[in-house]
């Protein structure tokens, strides 16, 4: 699975874990990504994204030919 957010862009973040003694150790940050399948009406087919979970909620509120469309400006292919 890619990691990042098919709609939203949202990539992994990248910083310190400081502890109590001020030791810096690097570390990520992730998004919390699920794969999940759309039908397209517009197009009759099954679509399979990783999305963020935000981009999941993004989905319920637009609907999803808003959404891949949105992708599709972008440039993400589909």
């Amino acid at each position: 699975m890619a990691n990042y957010c098919q709609l939203m862009g949202r990539r992994p973040g990248f910083g310190n874990h400081v502890s109590h003694s001020q030791r810096k150790t690097a570390r990520r940050w992730n998004p919390n990504l699920q794969q999940r399948r759309y039908y397209l009406p517009s197009e009759g087919r099954v679509v399979a994204l990783t999305l963020s979970t935000k981009a999941i909620k993004t989905i319920d509120r637009i609907g999803i030919d808003a959404a891949v469309s949105q992708m599709r400006q972008q440039g993400e292919k589909i």
